[in-house]
């Protein structure tokens, strides 16, 4: 629902005298919606920021664009929890607007070529709103889990993403962003798989690759672990709220048990782990040490891809799908 301004004839807005009542909300400075329209909703929110743009001038920016632009990840709620942002207008220098309750601000430099519509909103483009939040991220971690998210949904690459950081040298946050550069990954499904990925690499132990498809030694999917070492046959699954489920559980367990009897060894991380990571970060190393001792035979397993199976694992490999196989390869990651 588009805010309204006051209308003195009540047809194209409210009423002044509405516009204090009860049956209408105030969006921003003089704009107006309805008192039933829903003001937790994603698109509700950055639609209400949006309005408060001059008509020439400005643009969405951050979480909001992404979300715009169909980010399923990008709700403003920060990664790991905690109280949900609000959306922020990019007006380039222009002291027209000052943060409002609904909204903030940016007066950093706003390129014209930045700036694009979708569905009727300007919005920055993809890549200069993956790096604003990789700028002004807690830390390079959650920099990189905004980037890897971004990739999820295609919107934006890592070549693209670095390409366009070089250009930002001396701006706010650019060291930090660099560095999610370097964590980023284009393949993770959730952002819990990130923080999983991290933790694992940090232990020297190995590092694992995301979302890749294992198979027998004929050819046949045994199932897509969150993360496995290619070298040791050590796998990660990350267990969250879905995982709990009685159907996903019992075909989580199903995937784990072709795993195992081809030779891998699987360890799980669970929620309570993203707190505190030590019991996890204890059954990966023992995860370890079995692997090491599973014998050559038994290890019946291969991530090289059979004839026919479409790569998926890259921005690129899943903007040259055409729609149809697009559609149908992809629906997996949809839950």
């Amino acid at each position: 629902m588009v805010p309204l301004p006051v209308d003195p004839s009540g047809e194209r807005g409210p009423t002044k005298n509405q516009a204090r009542g009860p049956h209408w909300r105030r969006t921003s400075r003089g704009l107006y919606v309805p008192a039933d329209v829903d003001a937790s909703s994603t698109d509700q929110r950055v639609v209400e920021a949006a309005a408060a743009l001059p008509e020439d001038h400005g643009a969405v920016t951050g979480w909001a664009g992404l979300a715009w632009q169909r980010g399923r990840w990008f709700d403003g709620t920060p990664w790991g929890g905690g109280r949900v942002r609000r959306p922020t207008l990019a007006v380039g220098g222009n002291r027209w607007a000052r943060p409002q309750p609904q909204f903030e601000t940016s007066e950093e430099r706003l390129a014209p070529a930045d700036v694009v519509v979708v569905d009727g909103l300007r919005i920055t483009s993809a890549v200069r709103s993956v790096c604003f939040e990789m700028r002004y991220a807690r830390n390079e971690l959650d920099a990189a889990i905004t980037l890897s998210m971004a990739c999820y949904d295609d919107l934006v690459s890592i070549d693209e993403a670095t390409a366009y950081a070089a250009t930002l040298n001396g701006w706010t946050g650019i060291p930090r962003c660099r560095l999610g550069l370097g964590l980023a990954v284009e393949n993770a499904w959730s952002p819990a798989e990130l923080v999983m990925g991290e933790l694992w690499g940090g232990t020297g132990l190995g590092l694992p690759l995301h979302n890749r498809p294992v198979f027998d030694l004929e050819g046949r999917h045994l199932g897509t672990p969150d993360g496995i070492d290619p070298v040791t046959g050590v796998a990660g699954q990350y267990d969250g709220a879905l995982h709990l489920v009685r159907a996903q559980r019992s075909k989580d367990i199903g995937v784990e048990d072709r795993l195992r009897s081809h030779g891998l060894e699987v360890v799980t991380m669970v929620a309570s782990d993203l707190r505190d990571p030590t019991l996890f970060l204890g059954r990966l190393a023992a995860a370890y040490d079995r692997a090491a001792d599973i014998p050559a035979h038994r290890r019946q397993w291969t991530i090289e891809r059979p004839d026919g199976w479409h790569d998926t694992s890259t921005v690129a490999a899943r903007r040259a799908l055409p729609p149809e196989l697009r559609g149908r390869l992809l629906r997996y990651r949809a839950v």
